[in-house]
């Protein structure tokens, strides 16, 4: 029972991936080798995030794209706003990043 289980999991794991993949690389926007690159950009900015006591990780979206970094969403202060922003153009890869981020007390 918990083979049959596991292979189900796979299988869905893998449709997923092939799903998410398949939406840039049809549009013709990057290639699936760009696409598994941006993702890891942009799991390593937002574990920065929850990491730094200064970005509120759940008020800033980030998105990318062939190494773009489109940061977006609201922040407390500007120094929040700035801060998001370095985080993300010192994270490796990173080609461009642009902020967004709109400052809302």
């Amino acid at each position: 029972m918990q083979y049959a289980r596991a292979i189900a999991f796979a299988a869905m794991a893998g449709i997923t991936v092939i799903t998410a993949t398949g939406c840039a690389v049809a549009r013709n926007q990057e290639t699936l080798g760009s696409y598994v690159d941006d993702a890891g950009i942009t799991t390593s900015i937002k574990a920065k995030y929850a990491d730094d006591k200064t970005v509120a990780t759940t008020s800033i979206s980030v998105e990318t794209l062939n190494g773009t970094v489109q940061l977006s969403g609201f922040a407390k202060s500007q120094a929040e706003k700035n801060r998001a922003e370095q985080i993300a153009r010192e994270t490796k890869n990173v080609r461009s990043v642009r902020n967004d981020i709109v400052v809302r007390p």
